[in-house]
């Protein structure tokens, strides 16, 4: 079986390809030249028929991600499964399964079926708690164990893997060289990853058989995605030499995947001040060849638990802006707890606003459902309003908690209300925004 990116290569324009034009209002021929470049990437798996076609790339609107699973402490399905499903409800175009606790296989499983988003996952977290559970010490972990249980991961239905490759002997010294962390390792994956090669003294075999993970990927045709395991889990962390050591194998490795034939992204960056956000993803498109960028927060402030996401969707705006493809979420929960439905909602909603946030200023054109909001709140037209918000659910029930006596203004100002005011000064034009053209 040929991978996408293989097929745009001979110049074949797949049913997915086209799908995802007609998605994002593009020329077909403009997606199957990006897909064979590895501008962009469309996560599938023939294990799973019946998922979502999602294309993550340039020119195309910036994805949204959203992470559930188990841990050691919460072990519910069902409630694993209601996340997955609030999730694609709400709007998110992927799904991460992270699960540690239970059994992992089984949760994998069932979130696979009862979603139709395209799954993604990380490997070595079950593979850490499979080698804890059987010798009671993750540093046992048997390396041939690791590469058949991704093939059991893929054969499953997932779509995309995060894999830490980039973590190498030389990543590692980066860190000893600096001699400090504020913000520590914060990637599970990443972590035991450090702590398995130091105790074995052995190199990280998902590097050292890169060549391997490549196959197994192009097998399923899934979209290997370079995760970051020394991310800064601080903004006072951000861009170190241990940081940008892995940022700059991974953009190599992007690089040789797309030689190989498969699709892969780049994964960055955490925790970044504002102001580092737009350098960071020029780097990394840059070393990576425009590899699509798949950007964790990113968080530019590191002291709003219980609010983290609001702090992320102000990264994630900016990042969305200066080029970042896929977004994951951040929750209300995020540093405190695991999510909950709730907070999976708020989410991918905050997340959903910040990457259109991103998208209007990165696209023009997309500012046409502006135009209409602004247009109908002009005129009072609350029916055409709510029509065109990206949560009109919310701005309805909000509206509904408190009516106004004039059913034309709102309990904001009542009688004083500007819009209705002011509609004696001017012949509103109320005619429906232009539909944008499509786009090269």
């Amino acid at each position: 079986m040929q991978t996408q990116l293989e097929l745009a290569r001979t110049g074949e324009t797949s049913a997915a390809m086209r799908a995802v034009a007609e998605q994002e209002g593009l020329a077909a021929e403009t997606v199957r030249r990006r897909v064979a470049c590895g501008e962009i990437v469309i996560p599938g798996n023939p294990a799973r028929p019946h998922q979502k076609t999602v294309g993550i790339g340039r020119g195309l609107r910036t994805k949204v991600n959203a992470s559930i699973g188990t841990s050691s402490d919460i072990v519910d399905i069902d409630l694993e499964v209601r996340k997955a499903q609030v999730a694609e409800k709400e709007g998110a175009d992927t799904l991460m399964e992270l699960s540690t606790g239970g059994d992992l296989d089984r949760v994998r499983r069932e979130v696979l079926s009862h979603c139709c988003l395209p799954v993604g996952n990380v490997p070595l977290y079950q593979a850490f708690c499979e080698a804890a559970r059987k010798y009671s010490n993750p540093n046992r972990l048997d390396t041939e164990f690791l590469f058949e249980l991704i093939e059991k991961q893929l054969a499953d239905g997932i779509a995309f893997m995060a894999i830490h490759c980039g973590i190498n002997r030389y990543t590692i010294d980066r860190l000893r060289q600096q001699g400090y962390r504020y913000g520590g390792l914060v990637s599970k994956g990443g972590t035991f990853m450090v702590s398995w090669m130091e105790t074995n003294r052995r190199e990280n075999p998902l590097y050292e058989h890169f060549d391997r993970v490549c196959a197994l990927m192009k097998k399923y045709d899934a979209v290997l995605s370079l995760g970051n395991g020394i991310r800064a889990g601080a903004i006072h962390d951000s861009h170190d030499r241990a940081q940008m050591a892995e940022m700059v194998i991974n953009c190599e490795l992007a690089e040789l995947g797309r030689e190989m034939g498969c699709q892969t992204m780049v994964e960055g960056p955490g925790h970044v001040p504002l102001d580092e956000i737009a350098g960071n993803i020029m780097l990394e498109k840059r070393m990576s060849g425009n590899a699509p960028y798949y950007v964790l927060g990113p968080l530019p402030a590191d002291s709003g638990a219980g609010y983290d996401h609001i702090t992320a969707a102000i990264g994630a705006a900016n990042a969305a802006r200066h080029g970042a493809d896929l977004i994951c979420y951040i929750t209300p929960a995020e540093h405190l707890a695991l999510p909950n439905v709730e907070d999976v909602r708020e989410g991918v909603r905050a997340t959903r606003l910040a990457a259109h946030i991103g998208d209007i200023a990165k696209y023009p054109e997309r500012r046409e459902r502006e135009k209409a909001v602004a247009m109908a709140r002009r005129d009072t037209r609350w029916a055409d309003h709510f029509q065109h918000l990206l949560f009109p659910d919310q701005a309805q029930t909000v509206r509904a908690s408190r009516v106004p006596e004039n059913r034309q203004t709102c309990t904001m100002c009542g009688d004083f209300c500007a819009m209705e005011k002011g509609m004696v000064l001017f012949q509103p034009d109320i005619s429906a925004a232009k539909t944008a053209p499509a786009r090269e």
